[in-house]
């Protein structure tokens, strides 16, 4: 009915703004909701069987975010693939012990998940034609994810090379490589933990200068550019001074 059609476009179903205040159009908000559980997830259970929970939640992140951002029919298939495997062996890692390699396998795979995802988002804010709280709520998410894929790949360089990724502080557990990720993403640098040897020193070098360059181009210019309704600018004349 065009009558009932109009009024949701406009808001007048009863509660609609309210619940489509953060989580409107796209989903990006709901998709940001997602990266954080994922993160306080991984935190909380940095180890086995926590392994099944992370990627249990992994799953669902990156299956959101390619619908969300509409991935183009071959990466939706491919990656449809990727989490049918990486669901079964979250399953089957909360009854047996997955052997490391297995694991490290795992967390690549989850890692060119965690890669896709922010090249899909950006590359759908980027067709946005104005920019809206969808676009800055997707530019953050993507910002996230980088982090999340470098996390995924520390921890699967863990646990494959023969020596300790953090040296004396050890291999480096989820919620370990999670808060070296993070911390280098943001160039932080606290030093508490450092790769030890290659590759992960160079992956953190990566991380560091992606993490400024995504930052200080589309974050930053898509936040400068958003103007949410009812504000405005400096040479408003109706704006108190």
């Amino acid at each position: 009915m065009p009558e009932e059609s109009d009024r949701r476009r406009a808001g007048g179903v009863p509660g609609s703004r309210r619940s489509g205040r953060f989580v409107s159009g796209g989903g990006y908000g709901v998709m940001l909701l997602l990266v954080v559980f994922t993160y306080v997830a991984a935190a909380s259970f940095p180890t086995r069987p926590g392994h099944s929970v992370v990627l249990a939640v992994q799953i669902a992140t990156v299956w959101l975010t390619l619908h969300t951002a509409r991935a183009p029919r071959p990466v939706r298939l491919w990656a449809s693939a990727a989490l049918i495997g990486v669901a079964a062996l979250a399953v089957v890692d909360m009854v047996v012990d997955v052997p490391s390699r297995i694991l490290a396998l795992a967390f690549g795979v989850s890692g060119l998940l965690y890669l896709v995802a922010p090249i899909v988002v950006v590359r759908d804010i980027a067709s946005r034609r104005s920019i809206e709280r969808e676009t800055v709520l997707g530019a953050v998410t993507g910002y996230l994810l980088v982090g999340m894929f470098f996390a995924f790949v520390y921890r699967a360089i863990g646990l494959v090379q023969p020596t300790p990724f953090f040296g004396a502080a050890g291999r480096g557990d989820t919620a370990q490589v999670l808060f070296f990720s993070f911390v280098t993403l943001t160039t932080t640098g606290y030093g508490d933990l450092v790769p030890a040897t290659n590759p992960g020193q160079t992956m953190a070098v990566m991380e560091a200068v992606l993490g400024q360059l995504f930052l200080v181009t589309a974050v930053a210019k898509i936040v400068t550019a958003w103007k949410p309704k009812g504000w405005g600018t400096s040479d408003d004349p109706d704006r108190p001074g």
